[in-house]
């Protein structure tokens, strides 16, 4: 059992939260979390890189000269992929590097990398995360608070809450995301991870439905 200080808006420690890791993840598997993330990062790929053929390329496709008596190696046309300015022998072509991992071992990935962050004190809990409006200054206070400005930091709310999402997506090295849209990629670039209390007992009572 883990027991997680619960701080404030100001820095405060208000109260102490328990938790078992074991709950959201028995173990961790390295591999699942390389795997899940390196599919992120590929679905998050454009794929539009291209280059041209010896066929695309601007340029005569007479021989440059007689292939027998100047001197020179034979040679063919300009376009040509062993001259400058010819085509690309193997030419890129735009491609889709998509691909999908079964849900339920990207939900496990992503249970797997909470616990992670548990475990190794990366996570932060507050009791709670409200703005009336978009107050960018009043975020940057309470990381600050918590000491969480100088780092980088994924800030978890239990639902979308606009006044929060504007009030810290100006902010250096933070990003948003409710507990709904947590993945393992998300989770893990951050070095630390700030979270809700009702974000966290959302989190428990999805792992354990």
């Amino acid at each position: 059992m883990t027991t997680i200080p619960i701080y404030d808006r100001t820095g405060a420690e208000v109260g102490t939260y328990e938790i078992d890791p074991a709950e959201l993840a028995p173990r961790i598997n390295k591999q699942l979390l390389h795997d899940a993330a390196v599919m992120y990062q590929a679905n998050q790929r454009q794929g539009t890189a291209r280059s041209k053929t010896r066929g695309e390329v601007a340029g005569s496709t007479k021989k440059m000269y007689r292939q027998k008596g100047t001197g020179n190696a034979r040679a063919g046309h300009r376009r040509s992929g062993v001259r400058r300015g010819g085509g690309h022998i193997h030419a890129v072509r735009n491609r889709d590097y998509s691909y999908r991992l079964p849900r339920k071992a990207l939900r496990a990935a992503t249970r797997m990398a909470i616990a992670a962050k548990i475990r190794s004190g990366g996570l932060v809990v507050i009791d709670q995360l409200v703005f009336d409006a978009p107050r960018t200054k009043e975020m940057f206070g309470i990381l600050k608070a918590l000491k969480l400005s100088e780092q980088s930091t994924l800030v978890t709310t239990d639902g979308y809450d606009a006044n929060v999402y504007k009030s810290a997506r100006n902010i250096a090295r933070v990003t948003i995301s409710p507990v709904a849209e947590l993945n393992v990629l998300n989770v893990l670039q951050p070095k630390r991870m700030l979270v809700t209390k009702a974000a966290l007992d959302t989190l428990r009572q999805k792992a354990a439905s």
